[in-house]
């Protein structure tokens, strides 16, 4: 029997200079979604995902747009490649979830591209109007990080998987917790180079401007189901996928619930699309032994294509 293929889709801090130009050069399909975001954009977008600089590209209005960008036109790399085949689900991690929709159909390309333009530029004005930061939590509790950012009044923003958990809010309330963790239990906490509180209330700004935007686009129910980071589930009307998208801008990224959500469902065989292969390692450490490709250039579409090959037959 045919194994349950799950997509995964990278989120910002993979990106990287460089990013999705060898597929452009090498796939006409993939030069031409380029050529469209481009286009869509009025601006050339490719340029900087290309050519830097890096301080440019990490801009979140820039980051965004080109990781939705880079992560689909490597997903067309491998339908190319492989002919279209079955996926059972997708989750993709915070700005990664956008790019999941897309590929299930619930908005088209031009769309999304819009939609995660302008998200990112909603969290950028969000950024510049505070003063943010996030810390890493490693090697501690979820119960005792939640009771050192309800002590320290900040918010919980990622539980990418046991033991690594990240917290956001107010740059000194961070650096304050950062200066206590080891008294509840966390072996390290380290501050992150980000330009703000990313997934807390720091980004209200944010949430609001975007709800306003996810009303006006045209959406409809997704081909596969997407694993929504904000409860871990799939979202099954698109009521609720409005909602989750509004609101994962200040919500926790529940990831490690994503990867088990998606264990339960019977996948096997996990695709990670876009730059980096962050995704399936927190998905190894959760679970050894999975079957886990990360497709971020040629050689690598090549080498998905090969292995799911033996998956489909």
């Amino acid at each position: 029997m045919p194994k349950k293929i799950a997509l995964l889709f990278a989120g910002q801090g993979a990106q990287g200079v460089g990013m999705g130009r060898e597929l452009a050069e090498n796939f006409p399909l993939a030069h031409n979604l380029c050529a469209q975001a481009d286009e869509i954009l009025g601006r050339q977008l490719t340029e900087i995902m290309w050519n830097g600089p890096a301080e440019t590209l990490t801009t979140t209005s820039n980051c965004q747009p080109a990781l939705y960008l880079h992560s689909l036109a490597a997903l067309a790399v491998v339908r190319q490649l492989l002919g279209d085949f079955p996926i059972d689900c997708a989750a993709g991690l915070s700005l990664g979830e956008m790019t999941a929709h897309a590929a299930a159909g619930t908005f088209d390309f031009a769309s999304g591209l819009k939609l995660v333009q302008k998200r990112g530029e909603f969290m950028d004005e969000a950024c510049a109007a505070t003063l943010g930061g996030m810390a890493a939590m490693i090697g501690g509790q979820e119960n005792d990080v939640r009771r050192l950012a309800a002590d320290e009044d900040v918010d919980v923003a990622n539980i990418n998987s046991p033991g690594q958990i990240v917290i956001s809010g107010e740059l000194a309330k961070v650096e304050a917790a950062v200066g206590v963790a080891k008294e509840y239990g966390i072996r390290r906490a380290t501050m992150l180079n980000v330009a703000g509180a990313y997934h807390s209330r720091l980004m209200e700004s944010a949430y609001r401007k975007l709800g306003e935007v996810l009303l006006e686009v045209e959406m409809q129910i997704p081909q596969f189901s997407i694993i929504s980071n904000v409860t871990g589930e799939e979202v099954d009307t698109l009521q609720e996928i409005r909602r989750t998208l509004q609101e994962q801008v200040t919500a926790t990224v529940r990831w490690y619930d994503c990867m088990q959500r998606m264990l339960a469902r019977g996948c096997e065989f996990f695709i990670e699309l876009g730059p980096g292969n962050v995704l399936g390692g927190l998905l190894l450490r959760t679970q050894k032994g999975l079957n886990v490709m990360s497709v971020s250039d040629v050689e690598s579409a090549h080498r998905c294509a090969t292995q799911m090959r033996a998956v489909l037959a």
